[in-house]
C-alpha cells in the first residue's frame, strides 16, 4: 500500500485497494445453482477480485457476522467495508458495478 497521506494518489490507492466478492451459498439451494454460473463467469473475467464461496450451513458464524438472511446472498466489499449487498440471483451485470463502485 502507498502512503495513505500522499497526494494527487487517489486512482493508485484506488487500484491497490483489495476487492472481495462473498457468495453466501447452500447446496440445497436452487436460486444459488442459478447463481453459480454467472459468479463462475465474473471468476474467469475479473483476476483482481478476490472470489470466496461461503457456505452458510458450514460457516454460521461468517453468514451471521454479514447478517445474511436468505440465500444466494453476494456481498462486494473493499478495505473501507461493504460497498454493495445483493440478496436472490443477481445478474452479472449489476455484480460488475459493485466492482467498478468497489475499486477493482
Amino acid at each position: 500500500m502507498g502512503n495513505p497521506y500522499a497526494r494527487g494518489e487517489d486512482s493508485s490507492v484506488q487500484s491497490n485497494m483489495t476487492v472481495t466478492l462473498k457468495d453466501f451459498y447452500a447446496d440445497w439451494c436452487g436460486p444459488c445453482k442459478t447463481q453459480d454460473p454467472i459468479i463462475e463467469e465474473l471468476e474467469a473475467d475479473w483476476e483482481g477480485v478476490e472470489f470466496e464461496k461461503v457456505d452458510v450451513d458450514e460457516h454460521q458464524d461468517v453468514a451471521n457476522e454479514y447478517q445474511v438472511r436468505s440465500i444466494p446472498t453476494i456481498v462486494v466489499e473493499n478495505d473501507d467495508g461493504v460497498v454493495e449487498r445483493f440478496v436472490g440471483v443477481t445478474q452479472r451485470d449489476e455484480l460488475e458495478d459493485a466492482l467498478q463502485e468497489a475499486g477493482a
